[in-house]
């Protein structure tokens, strides 16, 4: 029987050596590619034969799987140690070929969007296949392009600009070393051991990880908070004032092909939905003995009558495929092929990235996958939602390149859609104890990845105009606290040290307004999960299809065959009603 155990992933398959001579052809190889590309000009017109557009298509995705296997060894070296010069330094070089190819074929993405009319259009697109939806999108894409030259200079730029803003908010946080006194021992530790203290039972442990976290990002307010200032001020001045979108959060709606009325009503719903999760934490004051819960008790264990687990990454990874078995064994397949290939980084050591991530490098080629396992039940569940990501990608990986990746918003329903099949497999087998104890947890993580991500985003609208208006790192801290206070009501004390926890939040910095797609992955997982509770195994065929569709569809429009309309408020008002049933389950468990 195959033993799983933590390690490095491998990234042979991608690149074997940066420094190689092989490695050196490989670009090479690119650039032939891309000199070719470039001699099609000419030939372009609107009537241009339904045979040979397609064939220019074929060679983008060459182009594109080439450059995303070395670009994608860079950023994958990278995060396996954000240290490493050698690997910083190939990130740039690799971002900059890629910019520099982007501009060298974007006169077609351009004449796409701009050059040819409606009815050459249409016919181009009706022999599409499964790239019908990409084109369409590019021609939606079209009022926000700017002329060759300007997309040009901005590419360029953006390397050494918005680029290099990220990379250096991720090499400063990621140096962090959090020096704590616990139990009278003094310890060194990354943050992610930092983050597996917020849930120790003691509350004095709990309270010491929260200020040890944040009074080490306060330190660095200075810097952190200029770096944000100037991405979102890039965001502003490249958006709205350079092409022209409505809103900052309008950017992001519009590139995940998703329509604003749609994002609307699922903020809406969730912010009316507080209450659901206040009366959570009232309850969860209780189970823990306490008359109000304080911020720093958010994650703590209800129980204490049992010591909390400690999994083994063998057992954690067993558990994580038996639930995707018991749902469908080809789902099973899909993740066991990333252990397989030793596509997995699971250990935890000083540089690696904090956090977890799934990277998706080329339709033929498994995921990688970027884990860090300390043994607690969360990171059973991290691993169960980032194999979700993975599976999502081999399910939809007879797509091209072009159209692997579904857009954010879908992008979380099956990471999360793997969680909910994890708990119900853990939940058939324990006992009441510890079934409130899971259910505690699971109606924490549903907080942390619903309500928490709607708040993000709204806390992300409001600083977004109030830096473009101009402020001061201490404001944007005083609309974050304002921005708790709303969110946790009378049920959660708050003290002034979480005003600054905005800089902790990578996903600012990365990709603004992203985690609204953690809201709405979770409430669509919900509403797919529950139809699978009624419907059973006649559902699988459908879910499989919903995956495999990744980005060759426009959500609304793929979810509406399924009978889902996600415009609705009622949509996501059912979601949040199985959030209440399960706050109501927790409180008859007691």
């Amino acid at each position: 029987m195959q033993r799983f155990g933590t390690g490095r992933w491998d990234l042979s398959c991608l690149v074997k050596n940066p420094n190689s001579a092989q490695f050196a052809q490989k670009i090479q190889n690119i650039e032939k590619n891309v000199k070719q590309f470039e001699k099609i000009k000419p030939s372009l017109n609107p009537n241009i034969q339904s045979k040979k557009f397609q064939n220019i298509l074929h060679n983008l995705e060459e182009i594109s799987e080439k450059i995303s296997t070395v670009a994608g060894y860079a950023h994958l070296s990278y995060a396996a140690n954000t240290q490493s010069d050698e690997a910083t330094s190939l990130v740039t070089k690799m971002t900059k070929l890629a910019a520099d190819i982007e501009n060298r074929t974007l006169f077609f993405d351009l004449w796409w969007k701009k050059k040819i009319d409606e009815k050459n259009a249409k016919r181009l697109i009706k022999d599409a296949g499964q790239l019908t939806n990409y084109l369409r999108f590019k021609r939606l894409m079209a009022k926000y392009s700017l002329s060759e030259p300007e997309e040009k200079i901005i590419n360029t730029l953006d390397v050494t600009g918005i680029s290099a803003l990220v990379k250096l908010y991720d090499k400063i946080t990621n140096a962090f070393e959090y020096i704590v006194n616990i139990d009278g021992k003094k310890r060194r530790l990354t943050r992610e051991e930092l983050a597996s203290l917020v849930r120790s039972s003691k509350p004095k442990t709990r309270e010491t990880a929260y200020k040890t976290l944040l009074g080490k990002y306060f330190d660095n307010k200075g810097v952190l908070g200029e770096i944000y200032q100037n991405i979102v001020l890039n965001w502003k001045d490249e958006g709205i004032e350079i092409r022209g979108f409505s809103s900052p959060i309008s950017i992001r709606n519009i590139g995940n092909d998703v329509d604003d009325k749609t994002i609307d009503s699922l903020l809406d719903v969730c912010r009316k939905n507080a209450s659901v999760f206040q009366k959570f934490f009232l309850q969860k004051a209780k189970l823990l003995g306490l008359k109000k819960l304080r911020r720093y008790d958010l994650y703590a264990p209800v129980t204490s009558k049992i010591k909390e687990k400690n999994y083994s990454y063998d057992k954690s990874v067993r558990l994580v495929l038996d639930s995707l078995e018991k749902f469908s064994p080809k789902l099973a397949d899909f993740a066991k092929d990333v252990f397989v290939k030793r596509h997995i980084d699971s250990e935890i050591r000083l540089g690696k990235r904090d956090g977890a991530f799934c990277s998706t490098i080329a339709p033929k080629i498994a995921p990688y996958v970027l884990v860090n396992f300390t043994g607690k039940i969360r990171d059973v569940f991290t691993l169960a939602h980032e194999l979700g990501h993975a599976v999502h990608s081999k399910a939809a990986s007879d797509k091209s390149i072009l159209v692997l990746e579904a857009p954010l918003p879908l992008a979380e329903t099956a990471s999360t859609f793997s969680e909910l099949l994890l708990y119900d497999n853990l939940s058939n087998a324990i006992s009441d104890e510890e079934k409130r104890l899971l259910l505690a947890e699971k109606i924490d993580d549903l907080y942390a990845t619903i309500l928490r991500q709607t708040f993000f985003t709204l806390f992300e609208t409001k600083i977004h105009k109030q830096i473009s208006e101009g402020t001061i790192v201490d404001e944007i801290s005083k609309t974050y606290l304002h921005n708790l206070k709303e969110q946790f009501g009378s049920s959660v004390s708050l003290t002034d040290d979480f005003s600054i926890e905005w800089s902790c939040i990578p996903h600012f910095y990365h990709t603004p307004f992203y985690c609204y797609a953690y809201s709405f992955g979770n409430l669509l997982a919900l509403s797919l999960f529950q139809r699978y509770k009624i419907e059973g195994k006649d559902f699988v065929p459908i879910y499989l299809k919903i995956l495999g569709a990744g980005g060759s569809q426009k959500p609304e429009s793929l979810l509406a065959e399924y009978g889902l309309d996600i415009s609705s408020e009622k949509f996501w008002q059912d979601g949040l009603d199985y959030v209440k049933n399960q706050v109501k389950t927790l409180a008859s468990l007691n």
